[in-house]
């Protein structure tokens, strides 16, 4: 009765591990992701906001 708890135990322990090291899989693919498209955002409109600031900055 005492092994068949801690295999109980041992597998449902074993599938929360395995959804966290899944979870975890995802949350960082997304934050890659973020991150590229943020990088893309700044190349494309980098120079529009240096412009931006520098006109502010002339008009100062």
């Amino acid at each position: 009765m005492l092994m068949y708890f801690m295999n109980f135990i041992d597998i449902i322990l074993f599938k929360v591990r395995e959804e966290e090291g899944q979870g975890m899989v995802e949350y960082a693919l997304l934050v890659g992701l973020i991150a590229v498209v943020v990088i893309g955002v700044l190349v494309l409109l980098g120079p529009a906001i240096a412009a931006k600031f520098q006109s502010i900055i002339d008009a100062l």
